[in-house]
């Protein structure tokens, strides 16, 4: 598949509170066949726990990383 289903973007940056929900969203993305992009990133906004992931499908990888050679 060369590009995401559902009409999903490439390029997806999921975050919200870390819990059950978020690893459940994260967990959908991979699934879908979406890969990991970087580290997680989390803060603290005082009351709880903010975390984010980035996610690449991996067809955008590809064409990035053959656009690089030259």
């Amino acid at each position: 598949m060369n590009a995401p289903p559902n009409n999903l973007p490439v390029y997806r940056l999921l975050t919200g509170p870390d819990d059950d929900k978020f690893c459940r969203r994260v967990s959908e993305a991979l699934a879908l066949g979406y890969v990991l992009h970087g580290s997680p990133a989390a803060t603290f906004d005082g009351s709880s726990v903010i975390v984010a992931q980035a996610l690449v499908w991996p067809s955008a990888m590809q064409s990035t990383s053959q656009g690089d050679q030259r």
